[in-house]
């Protein structure tokens, strides 16, 4: 599995752990702050079959981001989940790590909104995601 912490990802069951996606696609987060988060994922094992970076792996990558995020800036005994995702690809990712910057846009009450910038090794710009989550009350018990 990759680096992400589930322990640290509120709300998170752990019964369902081994079934997380973004550590199938290799995702770590490698900053946690409700002000930003910061994560990367590899291009090789995500690409279509052209060889690049695969733009449903971009998605995954920036509602991991944003939704994480969002559960970091909501009320206590809520969490956030992914309401609207919009990508636009930029650039082609053939190899390395692309880097996903989460900036919060809006922080509502009921939803929050979030850009994600995304990054090739050379730091330049791939794709540039728009997620926006709604808060819901976490299951009785969680």
């Amino acid at each position: 599995m990759s680096g992400i912490d589930h322990s640290r990802l509120p709300g998170a069951r752990p019964e369902f752990a081994d079934q997380f996606l973004p550590d199938k696609l290799g995702i770590e987060i490698t900053d946690w702050t409700p002000d930003r988060l910061i994560g990367t994922m590899p291009v090789k094992g995500n690409l279509q079959p052209y060889g690049l970076l695969h733009g449903g792996a971009n998605a995954v990558l920036a509602e991991t981001l944003g939704s994480v995020a969002a559960t970091l800036n909501a009320p206590e005994g809520k969490l956030a989940v992914g309401l609207e995702l919009s990508c636009t690809h930029h650039r082609a990712a053939r190899t390395g790590l692309v880097t996903g910057v989460c900036i919060p846009l809006h922080l509502g009450r009921t939803t929050s909104t979030f850009e994600i910038v995304i990054t090739n090794d050379e730091g330049k710009r791939t794709c540039t995601a728009r997620l926006t989550c709604v808060t819901v009350n976490k299951a009785p018990g969680d």
